[in-house]
C-alpha cells in the first residue's frame, strides 16, 4: 500500500512545473510546425523550402503522399497519421490523384501530382536501416533518433555505423555539439568535405600555430589557421594529406580576418563574431575556388565509410565558386547553399513567429481593456484580482504532498462564482 502512495507522490507536480511543461510543449510544437497555425493549406505556396509534413496511411496505404499541417487537421482528422517532422522542397499532396476520390477540403483545385516531391520509407511509418516504426510498439523506452540532413531519414544511434555512440560529438550534459548529421550512405557523396579545414567537423578545436624550437628546421610563426593544428593525426578520417590544399585555404582565410587564441569555429555569433566572419569570407561567390580543386573534372575519391557530424555554421564555409556550385547542382545538393534549408534557420524563424504571435496577443488584450468603459475596466480588474486571491488562498490551505484533482479546480471556480453572485 505504501508503494502506491509513493508512486502517486512521484507523479505530483506543482502548478509552476505544470505551466512550464505546457509552455515547453507549445514551443516544441511551434519549432516543428515552423510557426504554422494550421489554418490554410500550404499548396498555394508551391514547393516550400522546408515545412512540417504528415503521411496519412488511411488514405494512402502505400505511403506515397504527404500533407501539410492544416490538411492533417482538417481533412485527415481521426485517420492514421504519421508525423514526419520536416521535409524540404515539398508541396502538399492532399486530394490529388494519389488520394483517389478523396478531395481536399481546404484547397481542392490541385495538380494531379507534385512531380518534384520526394518520398522515402518514412512516409510508410518506417525509419532507419532497421525499418522500425516510431514510436516502436515493441520498445518500452523510446530512443531518440538522429536525422540525416541529406536523405532526411532518421537513424537509431546503434545503426549509425559507429563502433560506439561515444563517437557522437556531445558536451558533458549530453547535448549535441554538431549542427548537421550526414548518414553513412549519403557520406560517400560528401567525401569532398575532407578537402576543407578540420574545423568543419563537430568537436574540432582551433589552435594557434606556434614556433617549435626543438625542430632542426626553423619555422616562422604563421597567422592562425582554420585548418587547426598543423600536425596530422594518424588514422584521422577527417584529415587530408595535401599540404598545398591546407596552404591555399589558410591563405584565403588569413588574408581576411585572423583568428584569436582558442577560437572555436561554429560558435554562436554573439560569442565569437570573428569566427563567424571568417566562415563567411572563406567561401566567396567568385571565380576563386576555396579548396583549389575542380570537383567536376577530378572529384576526390576516398574510401569513406563513416557518417559525418558537421559543426555549427559549416554550410557557410562551403565554396561558392562557379565550378563548385555546378558540382553541387550536378549532385542535387545545391540546397546546402540556401540558408533557409537548415533546421537551425527553420527553428529560428519559428521562434520569431512565436514571439510575434505572443506580442500580438498581448496587444489584443491591451486593446480590449482600452475599449472598455470605466465600469467595465473596474469589473475586469476586480475579476482578475478575485481569481488571483482565490487561487492564492487555495494554495496556502492545500496540502502540498497531495496531487491537485479536477474536483479541487472546480471548487476554486465555484467559490469565485458564489462570490460574484453575492456582489
Amino acid at each position: 500500500m505504501a508503494d502506491v502512495f509513493e508512486e502517486e507522490a512521484e507523479q505530483t507536480v506543482s502548478i509552476q512545473e505544470y505551466l512550464k511543461d505546457v509552455e515547453d510543449q507549445e514551443l516544441e510544437a511551434d519549432l516543428v510546425l515552423g510557426g504554422d497555425e494550421g489554418k490554410e493549406c500550404t499548396y498555394i505556396k508551391g514547393y516550400m523550402k522546408r515545412q512540417a509534413i504528415f503521411s496519412c496511411l488511411t488514405c494512402t496505404m502505400d505511403g506515397n503522399a504527404g500533407v501539410c499541417t492544416a490538411c492533417s487537421l482538417s481533412c485527415h482528422d481521426g485517420h492514421e497519421i504519421v508525423e514526419l517532422w520536416t521535409k524540404r522542397n515539398f508541396r502538399c499532396d492532399c486530394g490529388n490523384s494519389k488520394f483517389g476520390e478523396f478531395f481536399c477540403k481546404l484547397f481542392p483545385n490541385k495538380d494531379i501530382e507534385n512531380v518534384e516531391n520526394s518520398y522515402n520509407h518514412n512516409f510508410k511509418g518506417s525509419y532507419c536501416t532497421c525499418g522500425r516504426p516510431y514510436p516502436d510498439p515493441d520498445i518500452e523506452e523510446q530512443e531518440e533518433m538522429i536525422q540525416c540532413c541529406i536523405c532526411e531519414d532518421w537513424f537509431h544511434e546503434e545503426h549509425l555505423g559507429l563502433e560506439s555512440s561515444d563517437e557522437i560529438p556531445r558536451d558533458e550534459e549530453g547535448e549535441p555539439l554538431y549542427e548537421d548529421f550526414i548518414c553513412q550512405t549519403c557520406s560517400g557523396v560528401f567525401s569532398f568535405l575532407t578537402l576543407y579545414p578540420k574545423s568543419i567537423w563537430a568537436g574540432v578545436r582551433q589552435h594557434d600555430a606556434t614556433v617549435n624550437n626543438n625542430k632542426e628546421k626553423d619555422v616562422l610563426e604563421d597567422p592562425p589557421s582554420v585548418c587547426g593544428s598543423s600536425q596530422k593525426l594518424e588514422n584521422d578520417p577527417y584529415s587530408h594529406n595535401s599540404q598545398q590544399m591546407d596552404h591555399a585555404i589558410t591563405n584565403t582565410v588569413s588574408e581576411n580576418v585572423p583568428l584569436g587564441k582558442n577560437t572555436f569555429l561554429g560558435e554562436n555569433t554573439e560569442k565569437n563574431e570573428g569566427s563567424s566572419q571568417v566562415i563567411q569570407d572563406a567561401s566567396p561567390s567568385s571565380s576563386t575556388c576555396v579548396i583549389g580543386v575542380n570537383l567536376l573534372v577530378a572529384p576526390p575519391v576516398f574510401d569513406w565509410s563513416k557518417p559525418m557530424f558537421l559543426s555549427k555554421n559549416w554550410r557557410d564555409i562551403l565554396c561558392r565558386c562557379e565550378k563548385c556550385v555546378d558540382f553541387y547542382t550536378q549532385k542535387c545538393i545545391n540546397f546546402l547553399l540556401d540558408k533557409e534549408d537548415s533546421i537551425v534557420e527553420y527553428e529560428k524563424m519559428a521562434k520569431q513567429k512565436r514571439e510575434e504571435k505572443l506580442h500580438q496577443q498581448e496587444g489584443v488584450e491591451l486593446n480590449l481593456l482600452d475599449k472598455l468603459g470605466h465600469v467595465g475596466k473596474m469589473e475586469f480588474l476586480n475579476g482578475v484580482a478575485d481569481m488571483k486571491n482565490e487561487i492564492h488562498a487555495f494554495l496556502e490551505s492545500f496540502d502540498p504532498s497531495k496531487p491537485i484533482t479536477s474536483a479541487d479546480v472546480h471548487q476554486v471556480f465555484e467559490n469565485l462564482a458564489k462570490k460574484r453572485r453575492r456582489v
